[in-house]
């Protein structure tokens, strides 16, 4: 009985001495911040030297617990952002089925594309999202993935502006050459450079090219770019050069009106944008692949800077399998 008893007391006085602490270190635990570099000598002034150095890691403990909870609140907080931006890349083309450089020829959508672009417009529609205004290229593929979205969510008479500067990548010499043929003559990594290098740009589109007169004299690019700026080729660093004064010039001033802004695109200039947005190195946008016909979102602060990046509106498996493909477009067979 007598040991029963001891044993309870025991365990009373760890109970009492438990919530004893506790109940200090909630009362100090906002002293503890102002002295969280120096925890050692604050200790030992409240609390005597005495197993100082077990109390120190207690508070020690305490402190992180609470700046974690703090940059976890903030974060939480700042989830949503001022500005809101969905891209997409336009649903599958006809070369892209034949796996074909297109850049500037106006290929169509193919059957896939034009499934991709009802699905997307689905999952926009699905999302509740809704828009004030559009923008995309001057290219056919572009328009027909855009077209099927805003039927969808019932938007068709928002303003549309389409630009040159959102057009893809001008892939000069080797525009509709197979991607896999071209990487079974010239080499898979040769090709990777072309396609995803930052400041490589592929061979120049000469006035003997087969698809030359069409693109150049094109009526849709009257009114830009000039005939000595019309580019014959472009790496991605050209391609950022003539998209982002776009984004600044017209799709920036269109947010701070309060616009909620959709933009239909391509591979190329949407990663213009994205390495932009994102801050990212020349490296890393080098193996971003972006998906046919899968929105993405952007919520973007004050600054324009994002808080939520590149949001995908569908499930992981599916954008993952998405990005493979596109990746694996310029390997030999």
């Amino acid at each position: 009985m007598y040991k029963t008893l001891y044993q309870n007391n025991i365990k009373t006085q760890l109970h009492t001495s438990y919530l004893l602490l506790l109940a200090t270190l909630i009362f100090f635990k906002t002293i503890f911040f102002f002295f969280r570099n120096n925890l050692a000598m604050f200790v030992k002034v409240v609390f005597g030297s005495s197993k100082s150095h077990i109390l120190v890691e207690l508070i020690k403990s305490e402190c992180i617990y609470l700046e974690v909870k703090r940059k976890f609140s903030k974060k939480c907080s700042d989830m949503t952002g001022k500005y809101k931006v969905v891209m997409v890349r336009h649903g599958e083309s006809e070369w892209n089925l034949k796996n074909q450089f297109t850049g500037w020829y106006d290929s169509k959508l193919s059957e896939t594309g034009k499934k991709e672009s009802i699905a997307c417009g689905e999952a926009i529609k699905k999302s509740g999202l809704k828009f004030d205004v559009a923008h995309t290229s001057v290219l056919l593929r572009a328009h027909e993935t855009l077209c099927p979205i805003l039927d969808i969510i019932q938007q068709k008479d928002i303003p549309i502006f389409q630009t040159w500067r959102l057009n893809e990548r001008h892939y000069g010499g080797l525009t509709g050459l197979n991607k896999a043929e071209t990487a079974a003559k010239y080499g898979e990594e040769q090709v990777q450079i072309w396609r995803r290098s930052y400041d490589t740009p592929p061979p120049p589109m000469e006035p003997n090219h087969p698809f030359y007169d069409c693109i150049v004299n094109d009526p849709r690019y009257a009114d830009g770019p000039k005939k000595e700026e019309f580019p014959m080729f472009e790496s991605l660093k050209l391609t950022i050069q003539r998209t982002l004064p776009y984004w600044n010039d017209v799709i920036i001033p269109h947010l701070k009106e309060g616009k909620r802004v959709l933009i239909v695109a391509h591979g190329n200039s949407l990663r213009g944008i994205v390495k932009h947005l994102d801050n990212m190195s020349e490296e890393a946008i080098m193996v971003l692949n972006l998906p046919t016909g899968i929105p993405f979102v952007y919520e973007l602060d004050e600054n324009f800077k994002p808080v939520v990046s590149m949001k995908f509106l569908g499930d992981e498996e599916t954008v993952k399998k998405a990005m493979e493909a596109v990746a694996a477009q310029g390997k030999a067979k």
